[in-house]
């Protein structure tokens, strides 16, 4: 629906035809109304108010209306009889899924009394013979025949002037979810307003405030109605609060805090971690939730309950349903123990690769306690029930039917359906980097030698095993290496020094291991990358000196089973790193920041808030459940990824050396890398040379970046006439400091941080927070289940030391001998590889609600047909980029994303169906 963007405007007029909103007429009331009966009715309504009522909103009283007033109009002054008009309020709400309202008990005879709801016009308009807000016009909206439908009638002055705002209190015990409220003078729906709301609306025995509801039309603080500029500000002293007290379900207050919410020393000791945030832990903040401290440690907060989530942040409940019936919170914990048995009484790996494929074609028998096969025994039911295993992975569990068993089977990954060995190949290994799910860490090597910047007195010598000579030894071309540097040709994915500091720590863990590494790749010709060596690196020890070693595909079978254990390492390196940093640090956690403080600093009617909101959606309810049951101590992450309880602690290290605001934009982030360079001719965001030519996540992201670029740019030119419109804007400026040095406190002073006193300014930062939250969030998630699916292709964790560190006779001899089983015996474990191949699958997958980029246009976008017409051009953009990828996965010229078994590049193909499908870019970060 198009939402009008014209102010309801209620005008002095002598007849009923004469009515005008800007061109809409407004039906008067009834032509057989006086003007001595409309007197009459509004002193009724009045009396009615009056009985027993509160004050509305932040306390203020609605004194009863004058019947008779002086009027201002054109400086002459008239003593006149106030006429009245007929508005109609219809509101309308949408029921919680699975409630049916017979059940609502006390909330049911509320609506046959009439207290459901009672609405509150406030006009933006000041009264011209005081200075002041006019008084408000108040009405129970009463439910209708019409399922989820109120109705409420006003009699309004005919000089109340266009309504600004709408306050609602919710009568009921319950709180309600009201998506419009839409207003018609007398029967003409031409004149119709539409107040979009799509917020829940609280009980008032929860709090006796009342909900502000802003006209649709978006307006910057100077613009603001004179009638509501108080509005403005109290509502967002509302979403600010006092920063005191625990938060409950139903509130709406945003504010920050650290993360120390993620373990339980309470419970257990071993579950103390580092509070994330601060000098000793540099970290972007969490939303507040005010709960208590724990005993044994006065800085951690308890993990009681849920996790608070500002109300309106919270899922839909499609979302909920979808959401695997909440599996990271509950359904995924209470499948998995019942099967650590069953595992427990196997072999704690895979026996061959054989057995990794039966997990999608025989599956794994799923215990009685599971299946509900015991409990419906014990209870004497008549039939089985599987409900909680389907509610929890629907998509995974599947039921043999001409048995009484029932499996656990996984989904076919796309990339093993397509080709099963592909995962065993240097050029898959090598095409991934650049068309993965984490395609944003290869670099351009530019120095060489190269030593590490680790202190030597504590790690040992920095000079790299990566040597010249082995290098040129490996390029299949002639050339040095000063020359395949000098093309850039020459390409590195570096985790040595970043995780060199936690190997000794790690490996305390048993059955873990973990080196630092470097990887070295050589761009061929034909436009590919051919991995050349792999360094692996153990720092030295109080009781052993330092271990590295370099790794190439030899040219017999020992050095190329090596070089096949040496990329398995380096894969579980990658697979870290891009579960915290590449996704979680990157997008989630640094993006919450920006959610926080636009809620406490711009209005809902600020053009910048509602530019933004989109891409906030559920946010931060899915970080909620990650430090519920990803993130926390004993997660699954932590569980089933190598760097274990120091998961965290090494995002926060990352986040201190590697995160800068600015290079959170696409091309900065390319050009920092070395991926691309700018032309000489010039220095925006299209004047990009990739260095190398086929890198499908640059070659889709820059479309991506480009048409939100200019979205954004038409939106923001439209709302601000020049620079010093964007520098005197108090909200935005407000905002974007809080971000700066609340929200980011721990790199409030670093000299990187862009400022938005221009339209170019503020632009550049919306692109890259709308960049960040649509399209780097897609290229980092919904793959995981297509490339770690197939877990020897991702392996999170390795458990075993390459075999030549310390060339035990043993280890040597099992190697030799059996090489196959000592890559399993190496990778993770059965329970490890049931885990995260289902919490993949479920974070990889779309919501049926999923709202995709270009796909829905707020309400407030349509009401202003310049912003409207704009965003036009921006959905026709993102379609046309539909159609470019698939151009583009169907050219042969491009390997990295074209070729036998290849799966095709769609990771930044802008629309999806629901599910598992390796394509789509949601507005938000969703899952």
């Amino acid at each position: 629906m198009i939402h009008p963007n014209q102010p309801l405007v209620l005008s002095a007029v002598k007849n009923a035809s004469s009515i005008n909103a800007v061109g809409s007429p407004l039906l008067a009331a009834s032509p057989a109304s006086s003007p001595a009966a409309a007197t009459a009715a509004c002193c009724n309504l009045q009396q009615r108010r009056a009985a027993g009522r509160r004050g509305g909103a932040g306390g203020r009283l609605s004194a009863p209306p004058r019947c008779s007033t002086i009027e201002q109009a054109a400086g002459v002054s008239a003593v006149t009889v106030d006429r009245t008009l007929t508005v109609t309020a219809t509101v309308t709400v949408q029921p919680p899924i699975g409630v049916v309202y017979a059940a609502r008990g006390i909330d049911d005879l509320g609506d046959l009394f009439g207290k459901t709801l009672l609405l509150e016009l406030v006009s933006s308009e000041l009264d011209p013979s005081t200075g002041k807000e006019k008084e408000t016009v108040s009405a129970f909206a009463h439910r209708t025949m019409k399922q989820d439908t109120y109705k409420a009638e006003f009699a309004v002055p005919a000089t109340f002037g266009p309504v600004g705002a709408v306050l609602v209190e919710n009568e009921h015990h319950r709180e309600m979810f009201i998506k419009e409220i839409r207003l018609v003078t007398g029967a003409d729906d031409s004149s119709a307003v539409t107040f979009d709301c799509n917020s829940w609306v609280h009980s008032k025995f929860d709090n006796p405030d009342r909900r502000i509801f802003f006209t649709v039309k978006s307006y910057l603080p100077a613009q603001t109605p004179k009638g509501i500029e108080a509005l403005r500000k109290k509502e967002l002293e509302t979403l600010r609060g006092d920063g005191t007290g625990e938060r409950k379900f139903f509130d709406r207050v945003y504010d920050y805090d650290v993360y120390n919410d993620l373990g339980d020393p309470d419970y257990k000791i071993e579950h103390l971690r580092p509070v994330l945030g601060g000098d000793d832990h540099p970290y972007p903040r969490r939303c507040r939730t005010g709960r208590p401290y724990t005993e044994i440690d006065p800085r951690t907060e308890r993990r009681k309950g849920a996790v608070y989530v500002p109300r309106d942040e919270q899922f839909s409940d499609v979302k909920g349903m979808t959401f695997s019936a909440t599996t990271l919170r509950s359904g995924l914990h209470a499948m998995l123990p019942a099967l650590e048995p069953l595992m427990a009484n196997q072999e704690l790996r895979f026996p061959h690769f054989p057995a990794i494929d039966g997990l999608y074609s025989v599956g794994i028998p799923l215990p009685a306690q599971l299946t509900g096969a015991a409990a419906v025994a014990a209870a004497g039911a008549a039939s089985s029930s599987t409900n909680m295993v389907g509610g929890v992975i629907p998509r995974l569990v599947r039921m043999i039917e001409d048995t009484t068993d029932h499996v656990l089977r996984f989904e076919v990954p796309e990339m093993f359906e397509r080709d099963r060995f592909s995962w065993f190949r240097d050029e898959e290994f090598a095409r991934q980097v650049l068309a993965g799910v984490n395609p944003i860490c290869i670099q351009l090597l530019r120095e060489f030698p190269i030593v590490s910047k680790l202190d030597p007195e504590v790690y040992g010598p920095p000079e790299s095993a990566l040597t010249k000579e082995l290098l040129e030894s490996q390029i299949v071309e002639s050339v040095t290496v000063e020359e395949a540097m000098a093309q850039r040709r020459l390409f590195i994915l570096d985790y040595h020094d970043v995780f060199l500091p936690y190997v000794h720590r790690v490996r305390e863990r048993p059955e873990t291991t973990l080196y630092g590494s470097r990887t070295v790749f050589f761009l061929t010709g034909a436009g590919t990358l051919s991995p050349l060596a792999i360094e692996l690196t153990r720092p030295q020890s109080p009781t052993r000196p330092q271990w590295k070693r370099a790794f190439v595909h030899g040219p017999d079978a020992t050095a190329s089973w090596l070089w096949k254990l040496a990329k398995a390492h380096v894969l579980s390196h990658d697979t870290g790193y891009h579960q915290l940093v590449s996704h979680w640090l990157r997008t989630h956690c640094c993006v919450e920041p920006y959610i926080i403080a636009a809620n406490r600093q711009l209005s809902r009617m600020h053009p910048v808030y509602r530019l933004l909101h989109p891409h906030f959606r559920y946010t931060m309810e899915i970080n909620a459940l990650a430090r519920e049951s990803l993130i926390n101590a004993d997660g699954i992450i932590e569980e089933s990824f190598w760097p274990g309880k120091y998961a965290m602690e090494l995002s926060s290290v990352a986040y201190a050396a590697t995160w800068r605001f600015d290079a959170e934009a696409l091309p900065e982030d390319l050009v920092r890398r070395g991926l691309a360079v700018r032309r000489e001719d010039g220095d925006g965001d299209g004047e990009l040379d990739l260095t190398i030519k086929d890198y499908p996540y640059a070659n889709d992201g820059l479309l991506v970046w480009n048409s939100i670029k200019q979205w954004a740019s038409d939106y923001i030119n439209f709302y601000y006439k020049s620079d010093e419109e964007v520098a005197g804007d108090e909200e935005v400026q407000a905002w974007w400091e809080e971000v700066r040095t609340k929200g980011h406190a721990d790199k409030k002073d670093e000299p990187w941080w862009p400022a938005v006193d221009t339209r170019d300014g503020l632009v550049g930062v919306l692109t890259t927070i709308m960049w960040v939250t649509s399209g780097h969030h897609a290229a980092v998630n919904f793959g995981q289940y297509h490339y770690g699916g197939y877990f020897p292709n991702r392996p999170t964790v390795m458990r075993k030391n390459m075999p030549v560190e310390e060339n035990r006779e043993e280890d040597m001899k099992k190697f030799m001998e059996m090489p196959e089983h000592v890559l399993l015996d190496t990778m993770p474990s059965k329970m490890q590889a049931i885990k995260i191949m289902a919490t993949l699958d479920i974070l990889s997958s779309h919501s049926p609600d999923e709202e995709y980029m270009g796909e829905y246009a707020e309400p407030a976008w349509l009401a202003e047909p310049r912003v409207k017409a704009a965003f036009e051009r921006f959905a026709g953009r993102m379609k046309e980029i539909e159609g470019t990828v698939d151009e583009r996965n169907h050219d042969p010229e491009l390997r990295n994303r074209c070729g036998a078994g290849i799966v095709p590049y769609e990771l930044l193909k802008p629309f999806s169906t629901p599910g598992v499908t390796g394509r789509g870019i949601p507005n938000s970060i969703s899952i």
